[in-house]
C-alpha cells in the first residue's frame, strides 16, 4: 500500500516536529494517517521499523535533491569548469537548507542524534574512491534491508554523485583532481552543517560555502581565472578580499 505507507511516514514526521520520538505513539500515527494500527504494523513491523523507514525516506529525498541540482547545467556559466563549480555550489546550498529544515537529515549528516530523535543504527562507512581515482565508489548493499547511511557514507555519496555528474567529457588525466575537489567540497559543506555560521558572521553562510567550494575547484588544472572566478582563486590561496576603501 504505497499511499498508506507515505501517509504514515508523513504523519510520523509531523508528530516528530511537535514532540520527542519517545513520546510518539503508534496509534496516534495511524490515526493521523487515517489507517488502522494493524496497517501501520503490517507496513513497518515495529516503531523501530517506522523510524528506520522515516530516516531512509528523508535521506533519500535529500540525495535526490543533490542529484537534481548536479544535473542542472548553468546557462550563464563561463565554461565547463565554472559550470562544474556552480553545480556543486548548488548542491552544497541544498545540503545546508535541508539540514537546517529537517532534523533527521541534519542528524544523519552529523551523527548527532538528540534525545528527541530516533537513533537507528547506521551502516559502516565505505571508503570514498572518487578522490583517489575519480571514479565513483561502489558500495555493496546487504542482501536484506539496506543499511542506513551515517555521516561518512553521506559524504561519500555526495562526492560520488558529483563526480558521476561532472566526469563526462572531463579529461581522463584530470579525474583524480576532480574527485579530490568534489570530496573537499563535500567535507567543507558538512563542516558548515556541523558548525553553522552565527548571526554575527561577516558573510551569509551560503555565500561562505560558495566561496569555499569555488576555491576547491579553482585548484583544478586550468581552474581559477580560466574558470572565470578570480575571487575563488584568491579564496583558495588564502588571499583576503579587498574592501571598497582599498584596505
Amino acid at each position: 500500500m504505497p499511499a498508506a505507507r507515505e501517509s504514515l511516514l508523513d504523519a510520523a514526521m509531523t508528530a516528530l516536529t511537535t514532540r520527542a520520538w519517545a513520546a510518539v505513539r503508534m496509534v496516534d500515527v495511524a490515526t493521523a494517517a487515517g489507517v488502522s494500527r494493524q496497517t501501520l504494523y503490517n507496513e513497518f513491523g515495529s516503531k523501530e521499523g517506522l523510524a528506520r523507514a522515516l530516516v531512509r525516506r528523508e535521506t533519500d529525498n535529500y540525495l535526490a535533491g543533490v542529484d537534481r541540482l548536479l544535473a542542472q547545467e548553468g546557462a550563464a556559466a563561463a565554461g565547463p569548469r565554472d559550470d562544474a563549480a556552480g553545480r556543486v555550489v548548488a548542491a552544497a546550498a541544498w545540503t545546508l537548507r535541508t539540514a537546517r529544515a529537517n532534523p533527521l537529515v541534519r542528524a544523519a549528516l552529523t551523527g548527532c542524534w538528540s534525545d528527541r530523535l530516533p537513533a537507528p543504527p547506521v551502516a559502516e562507512p565505505a571508503p570514498v574512491r572518487a578522490a583517489r581515482t575519480g571514479v565513483p565508489g561502489q558500495r555493496a548493499e546487504s542482501s536484506g534491508e539496506r543499511p542506513l547511511p551515517g555521516p561518512a557514507e553521506l559524504v561519500g555519496r555526495f562526492c560520488d554523485r558529483a563526480v558521476a555528474a561532472l566526469e563526462p567529457g572531463w579529461p581522463e588525466e584530470e579525474l583524480p583532481a576532480l574527485g579530490a575537489a568534489c570530496e573537499t567540497a563535500a567535507r567543507l559543506t558538512l563542516s558548515c552543517v556541523v558548525a553553522p555560521a552565527g548571526p554575527a558572521a561577516p558573510v551569509p553562510e551560503a555565500e561562505a560555502v560558495s566561496r569555499l567550494v569555488r576555491g576547491a575547484f579553482a585548484r583544478l588544472p586550468g581552474g581559477g581565472e580560466a574558470a572565470g572566478d578570480p575571487a575563488a582563486v584568491r579564496a583558495s590561496r588564502g588571499v583576503p578580499e579587498r574592501r571598497a576603501d582599498g584596505s
